[in-house]
C-alpha cells in the first residue's frame, strides 16, 4: 500500500470523489471477479461506493444486489484494510440488496476464526445487520460467545450490537444478561500492545493476516454494564442489585452499604453510567438517600476528573440535602475551577450555577475563585461565572461585580446577554439599595447594539424596578423616554409608552414626559403614534393641575388629523371621555379587563355551533384587573426562565401526560395561567360525548389530593362546575410495577340528596406510572336549591399480575377496590372570582339584599389576619379586590371580595375583622347580592 503525498492543486477544493459517476463504478466493480484481486484497486474502488452510498445516490435494488455479490468476492483476500472496507460496504448494502442473508456462512466463519485478525469485530457488526430479526436464535449462540470474548473490540462489537438488536428481539437479547454481566468482569487479554498491531496493520496487504489491535481501555465495561441496564430498567429491584453489584458494596439492610469506589469497573465512562444508574434508584425509592449518597461521595476521592465531576453533580441534583452534605461536592467542584482545562471550568462552574438557583448559600464559598473566571477567555465561562455570582452575592460585592460585568458584555452573544440581565433583574429586588449603579447599568447596556430578546429582557428588567422600587421611578422613567427617542423595535416602544401612561402621571413632575411621548405622535409610525395617543390621554385624565389638562386637550386635538383612522379615532374618543366623567370611569379609569384565553374559546364555539341565534353571554367570562393578568403572565415568564436555568426533570419511561393519558392538560410542557388553563380543562371534556349537552364550563377547582403520593395508587380530583351538573375528574397513576389494573371506574356515594348521578366514563386500564382519567357526572335534583356534599369514595377495578420487567399481564385478574378520601362539594364551587372598580359604589347600589352575620376564628385556624383572609377567601372562592388579601395592620382590616355566582348574578362581600393575640380572629361578614336568598347561601358557607 502506498502512502504518496497527494497532490493538492490536482484535487483542488471540491474533494477526490465529487465527479464520481455511478455507473462507471458499477462497471468497475468487475475487478473484483478477478482471480489476482488488486488489493489497491479494490480499495479505491470501494471507498468510491462508500462515498456514492453516503451521498444518497440511489442504487436500484438490481443494481444493489449485483454490487453486493461481487463485493462479497473480497473474502478470498487475506489484505486486512480491504476486508475491512467490504464489511463496511456490506452494512451499507444489506438495506438495498436482496438475498444479503446468503453471505451468513462468510461472516461467522471470520467471527470463529482461531487467529486473533482485526476484522472479528467488523464481522459481528456486519452479521448482525444482515441477519432477519425472526433469525436472531440462529446465531444466538455465536453472539453470546462474543460477548464474553477475551478481544475487547470483540466483545464491544457484540455488546452494541446486541443494542440495536433489542427493539426487534427483545426476548432473545434479554436471555444474555448472564453473559453482558460476565463481559463486564471480562479482563483484557494481554497482546502485543498498540504499537506493533498499529505496525503490522499499515504494512503491505500482501502479508500474513494482522492481529488484532488490543485496546487497554475496557470500554467494553461500558457497553456491557450499559446494556445491562437496558435489559433490567423496568426491575426497580434489578436496578439496585446492579448498581450495589458492580460499585463495590456489600448487602446490608436489604440494600446498599459502605463503600467508596468500585473494584470491578476499570472503565471511566463505565463508572460514570453507574452514577447515573445510582441517580434512578434514588428517584425510585427515596429511602436509599442516605446509603446511595455515601455512594456518590465515595466516588468524589477516584483519580478520574470525570468520575468526580460525574459524582459531584449527582450530589447536588439530590433534592432535600444539606448544606452540610452538599459541602464535599461543592469542594470538588471549586477545585475544578482552577484546572486549566477549559472544559473542566465550564462543567464546574455550569454545576455551581444550576446549584446557585436552590442553594446559593452552598456556593458561596466558592465566590473568589468564581471571580476569577468572569476574566476567562472563554465567554461562556465567564457568563456562567457572572451569573453564578449575582445570585451568590452579598450586597457589599455589587459594585464590583457591575464593573466587571461592563467589561465583558460587548463580547458575548445576546443569549448570554439575556441571562445576565436576568440575573441582575434578581439582584434588583433582593438588594433596592443598589438600584442607583444597576440602573445605570442597564441604561447603558440599553443604548448598546442588540437584538430584540436582549433589549426586551433589559426593558422588563427596568419595568421591575419602576414597580417594586418607588425611589428609582423617576429615573427609570427617564432612561426609557431616552430609549423610546432611537428605538427601532415597535413593540418596545409601545409597551414603554404604556407604562408613561400608567406611571407618568404619578411623579412630581409629569410634564417632562409629555413631551417625549407627543414626539411619538410626530416622528413614528401609525402603531406607535397610537399608544402615544393613549398614554396623553392618561396625563389629561390623572393630573390635577389644570395647565397639564389644557396641553393634553390642545395636543390630543391635533391627532385628530392625523392620516391612520385608529389614531384619529383613539384621539376622538379620550377627548369625548375628558369631558364627560361617565365616559372617562368607563375608558380611562376602569381598568378591569376580560380572561381572554375563556374569551376566545366561547367566541369560537358560538360562531361554530348552530345555535347562535341566541345573543353571546358575555357575563358568562372571567373579570379580572389588568394588573392581575400581568401578575399572572409575569409569573409564568419566571417559571419559564427557571425552566431555562434549571434543566427539567425528564419523564419516566412509558410517563404520559393526560387526557388519554394526560393527567392536567398543558400546553407543550409550558406553565399556563388560571384562566388559560380552565380553557383547556373546557376543551378536554367537550371532546368527551357524555358532557357535550352540559354547556359552557362554569368553573375548574385546583386538583385535590385524595391519596398520599407514596401510595400504591396516586389519584387527584378536579370538580368542573356546569349550569346543572358536575363533573369529577378523577387522576389515577398506578405506582406498582407488578400490577396492571383494568376496568377501572370510582364509586362515589353522596352522604345526602341533592346530586344524581348521570354518567361515568371510566379508565379502560392503569398501566404502571402512567396517569390516566376516570370521569363521573352529577346532576342537580333542583335548580332551586344548590347542593353542598360530601362523597365517600372507592376505586373499584380488577388486577392483574404482571411482569415487571416486561409489563405483560397475567390473562386472569381479581377483583379489587381501594379506598379514598372524601370530596366536598361546597358553595365556593358554585362562585366564580370577578374583579370589579368601584367597590363601594357598586356594593351600595346592592345594600336592599343583603345579609349580615359574625363569626370568629381561633388562633390555630387563623394566627394572624393575613391567614384569616386566605381562609376566607378559599372558603368563598371569591376575588380579593383593591389588594385587601394583604393587610397593612395587624390589629384591624376590612377585606373586600367580589364573584359571580353559577346563575351569573354578582355577589359582593365585606369583611371587617379584628385580631387579638389570645382569642384570635373576630369578624363581620355583609353579603350583598342581587337576590337576597342568594346573600343567605353565601353567608352560610362561613358557618
Amino acid at each position: 500500500m502506498s502512502y504518496q503525498k497527494r497532490n493538492e492543486e490536482a484535487v483542488g477544493e471540491i474533494g477526490l470523489f465529487y465527479n464520481i459517476d455511478k455507473t462507471a463504478v458499477l462497471q468497475e466493480a468487475r475487478i473484483f471477479n478477478d482471480s489476482h484481486i488488486n488489493a489497491r484497486k479494490c480499495r479505491l474502488l470501494l471507498t468510491k461506493i462508500t462515498y456514492l452510498l453516503y451521498t444518497s445516490e440511489k442504487f436500484s435494488v438490481k443494481e444493489a444486489t449485483d454490487l453486493f455479490f461481487n463485493v462479497i468476492k473480497l473474502f478470498q483476500s487475506k489484505d486486512t484494510s480491504l476486508r475491512q472496507l467490504m464489511y463496511l460496504v456490506i452494512k451499507e448494502l444489506s438495506g438495498i440488496a436482496e438475498d444479503v442473508i446468503m453471505v451468513t456462512q462468510s461472516l461467522i466463519k471470520d467471527i470463529q476464526s482461531k487467529q486473533e485478525t482485526v476484522y472479528r469485530s467488523n464481522a459481528i457488526r456486519a452479521l448482525c445487520l444482515v441477519t432477519d430479526p425472526s433469525m436472531i436464535q440462529g446465531i444466538e449462540r455465536i453472539l453470546k460467545a462474543c460477548i464474553i470474548d477475551k478481544v475487547p473490540s470483540v466483545s464491544s462489537a457484540a455488546l452494541v450490537s446486541s443494542y440495536h438488536l433489542y427493539d426487534d428481539a427483545k426476548d432473545v437479547v434479554k436471555r444474555w444478561a448472564n453473559e453482558v454481566q460476565e463481559a463486564v468482569n471480562q479482563k483484557s487479554s494481554s497482546g502485543s500492545g498498540f504499537a506493533s498491531a498499529a505496525s503490522s496493520y499499515f504494512t503491505s496487504g500482501h502479508s500474513s493476516q494482522s492481529q488484532a489491535i488490543i485496546s487497554t481501555s475496557n470500554i467494553h465495561q461500558y457497553h456491557a454494564i450499559g446494556l445491562l441496564y437496558f435489559i433490567r430498567q423496568h426491575d426497580h429491584m434489578a436496578v439496585a442489585k446492579l448498581v450495589q453489584t458492580f460499585s463495590g458494596t456489600r448487602q446490608s439492610s436489604g440494600f446498599l452499604s459502605g463503600g467508596s469506589s468500585s473494584n470491578m469497573l476499570k472503565n471511566n465512562s463505565a463508572i460514570c453510567m453507574l452514577i447515573r444508574f445510582s441517580r434512578k434508584v434514588l428517584e425510585d425509592d427515596r429511602g436509599s438517600t442516605r446509603r446511595i449518597y455515601d455512594l456518590l461521595e465515595g466516588f468524589l476521592r477516584h483519580k478520574s476528573d470525570m468520575v468526580n465531576l460525574e459524582a459531584a453533580r449527582a450530589i447536588c441534583d439530590i433534592s432535600d440535602i444539606s448544606l452540610k452534605e452538599l459541602k464535599p461536592a461543592v469542594s470538588v467542584l471549586q477545585l475544578f475551577l482552577s484546572s486549566p482545562k477549559p472544559t473542566l471550568r465550564f462543567a464546574a462552574i455550569r454545576t455551581l450555577n444550576k446549584l446557585s438557583i436552590e442553594t446559593p448559600t452552598a456556593v458561596s464559598p466558592c465566590n473568589l475563585d468564581i471571580e476569577t473566571l468572569v476574566t476567562d477567555q472563554n465567554r461562556s465561562i465567564a457568563t456562567f461565572a457572572i451569573t453564578t455570582l449575582l445570585k451568590t452575592g452579598n450586597e457589599s460585592s455589587v459594585d464590583r461585580l457591575m464593573k466587571q460585568i461592563s467589561g465583558f458584555m460587548s463580547d458575548i452573544s445576546d443569549e448570554f446577554k439575556v441571562i445576565v440581565i436576568d440575573a441582575i433583574r434578581s439582584l434588583c429586588l433582593k438588594f433596592p439599595s443598589k438600584q442607583v449603579i444597576m440602573l445605570a447599568f442597564l441604561s447603558s447596556v440599553l443604548r448598546e447594539e442588540g437584538g430584540y430578546n436582549f433589549k426586551k429582557s433589559v426593558v422588563e428588567a427596568i419595568f421591575d424596578m419602576v414597580k417594586h422600587i418607588p425611589e428609582c421611578k423617576e429615573t427609570a422613567l427617564s432612561h426609557l423616554c431616552e430609549f423610546i427617542e432611537d428605538c427601532e423595535f415597535t413593540k418596545l416602544s409601545v409597551r414603554v409608552l404604556y407604562l408613561l401612561g400608567q406611571e407618568g402621571h404619578k411623579t412630581k413632575t409629569p410634564t417632562k414626559y409629555i413631551r417625549y411621548i407627543y414626539n411619538r405622535v410626530i416622528l413614528e409610525n401609525s402603531i406607535i403614534r397610537a399608544a402615544a395617543v393613549s398614554a396623553l390621554a392618561k396625563f389629561g385624565v390623572h393630573c390635577h393641575d389644570p395647565s397639564v389638562k389644557k396641553s393634553v386637550h390642545v395636543l390630543l386635538t391635533r391627532c385628530l388629523d392625523d392620516v391612520d383612522d385608529e389614531v384619529r379615532d383613539r384621539a376622538a374618543l379620550y377627548l369625548a371621555s375628558m369631558n364627560q366623567e361617565s365616559l372617562t370611569k368607563k375608558y380611562l379609569v376602569d381598568d378591569a379587563t376580560y380572561a381572554l384565553s375563556t374569551l376566545e374559546r366561547q367566541l369560537v364555539d358560538y360562531i361554530s355551533s348552530h345555535d347562535n341565534v341566541k345573543q353571546f353571554n358575555l357575563n358568562s367570562i372571567p373579570v379580572i384587573s389588568k394588573a392581575q393578568e400581568d401578575e399572572e403572565r409575569r409569573n409564568i415568564r419566571t417559571k419559564e426562565l427557571s425552566a431555562t436555568l434549571l434543566p427539567s426533570p425528564k419523564k419516566k419511561e412509558g410517563e404520559k401526560g393526560a387526557a388519554g393519558g394526560d393527567a392536567a392538560p398543558s400546553s407543550a410542557g409550558k406553565e399556563l395561567s388560571r384562566y388559560d388553563q380552565q380553557a383547556l380543562y373546557a376543551e378536554q371534556l367537550s371532546s368527551v360525548a357524555e358532557f357535550s349537552s352540559f354547556g359552557a364550563l362554569f368553573k375548574s377547582s385546583e386538583p385535590i389530593e385524595l391519596t398520599e403520593k407514596e401510595t400504591e395508587y396516586v389519584i387527584k380530583c378536579i370538580k368542573h362546575t356546569f349550569v346543572k351538573h358536575i363533573v369529577f375528574q378523577f387522576i389515577c397513576t398506578n405506582t406498582l410495577n407488578d400490577q396492571l389494573l383494568e376496568n377501572v371506574h370510582m364509586l362515589m356515594q353522596p352522604e345526602i340528596e341533592g346530586l344524581v348521578q348521570v354518567a361515568e366514563v371510566p379508565a379502560d386500564k392503569l398501566e404502571y406510572n402512567v396517569p390516566n382519567n376516570i370521569y363521573v357526572a352529577f346532576e342537580q335534583e333542583t335548580s332551586d336549591e344548590l347542593a353542598n356534599v360530601s362523597f365517600t369514595n372507592t376505586l373499584q377495578f380488577e388486577v392483574k399480575d404482571c411482569d415487571p420487567t416486561t409489563g405483560e399481564a397475567d390473562p386472569e385478574g381479581y377483583e379489587d377496590e381501594y379506598q379514598v378520601e372524601d370530596i366536598e362539594v361546597t358553595t365556593s364551587d358554585y362562585i366564580r372570582p370577578m374583579y370589579i372598580v368601584n367597590f363601594a359604589e357598586q356594593f351600595e347600589a346592592l345594600a336592599d339584599n343583603e345579609a349580615v352575620d359574625t363569626f370568629a376564628l381561633d388562633r390555630q385556624k387563623a394566627p394572624s389576619l393575613k391567614d384569616a383572609c386566605s381562609s376566607i377567601i378559599h372558603l368563598l372562592g371569591m376575588q380579593a379586590l383593591e389588594a385587601s388579601e394583604h393587610p397593612e395592620n395587624n390589629n384591624m382590616h376590612t377585606l373586600l371580595l367580589s364573584g359571580t355566582f353559577l346563575d351569573g348574578s354578582k355577589v359582593l362581600c365585606r369583611c371587617r375583622m379584628t385580631f387579638n393575640a389570645t382569642n384570635g380572629v373576630a369578624f363581620e361578614l355583609a353579603v350583598r347580592s342581587e337576590d337576597e336568598n342568594l346573600s343567605q347561601i353565601v353567608l352560610s358557607a362561613i358557618s
